[in-house]
């Protein structure tokens, strides 16, 4: 059996949901517009899910230059080269991050559907935030995403934590931008360098996973599961860890049905 690839997901505004995809633009810092944009708050620090576990209700479309957010009966829309030129430094949790907002009229759509002064940013150039990895021992560009460019989940990860769950879940609540079929589970912690359509990757490390997995992005409603069930079976140095970190060595077109080729 061949390792195929499933699914593809970008998340261009992060912690908002994400968009399946049939194809992606693989770069160095992420797929082409997956978490260029964040949300930061008046002391310019990011706003995730983990605190705000509605951003989930956000459902954004990519549509001839435009990015279409979606929130209960509200919608708003900006063109996804506008910004305003002042730039703002952020952090990505340990990393100096520089951003441009987008427009006033956009932030302040995001802070009365939140119910808080927020701002929409977007990070504009291959190098405006670096990510070092004392296990690659090499400094990364990436985009606005926790830690790596690329998250990989095998299906039967999914399908073995699912035989242990009353309530089943969907791979969804991980956050994947690449899913393959496996043969067992976890093997993607393994893999060391693949390639996907003419597209290299290299494995990073495992991916460590926070409270933001037990938010059901269908309900916004966060309970124990699955992080309680995972932890039973996949804890290791005070970690939890489900699907694996990757980067690639160059650029390429990768799609849903593509091989995976060691």
């Amino acid at each position: 059996m061949s390792y195929i690839v499933t699914e593809l997901y970008i998340y261009p505004i992060k912690s908002l949901a994400g968009i399946a995809v049939s194809s992606a633009k693989a770069q160095e810092m992420g797929f082409e517009n997956d978490r260029r944009w964040m949300l930061i708050d008046q002391n310019n620090e990011l706003i995730t899910q983990r605190e705000h576990p509605n951003l989930s209700q956000f459902y954004p479309e990519i549509n001839e230059g435009k990015i279409t957010i979606s929130h209960q009966d509200s919608t708003h829309e900006f063109f996804m080269d506008e910004h305003i030129e002042k730039p703002i430094f952020s952090k990505v949790w340990d990393d100096d991050t520089q951003v441009v907002e987008i427009s006033k009229l956009t932030s302040q759509w995001f802070s009365d559907a939140l119910g808080f002064s927020c701002k929409l940013v977007k990070i504009l150039n291959n190098g405006d935030r670096k990510h070092s990895s004392s296990r690659l021992n090499q400094t990364l560009n990436v985009s606005l995403a926790d830690a790596f460019p690329y998250l990989l989940i095998g299906s039967k990860s999914l399908e073995f934590l699912n035989e242990r769950l009353e309530e089943k879940v969907s791979i969804k609540r991980f956050r994947p931008n690449i899913v393959i079929s496996s043969l067992t589970a976890h093997e993607e912690d393994f893999f060391d360098t693949f390639q996907i359509g003419n597209v290299q990757f290299k494995n990073a490390k495992p991916c460590g996973r926070c409270v933001m997995v037990n938010n059901n992005p269908a309900t916004a409603k966060v309970a124990k599961e699955p992080l309680k069930t995972l932890s039973t079976y996949r804890t290791s140095n005070n970690n939890v860890y489900f699907g694996t970190n990757i980067f690639c060595l160059n650029e390429g077109i990768i799609a849903v049905g593509d091989v995976v080729n060691f």
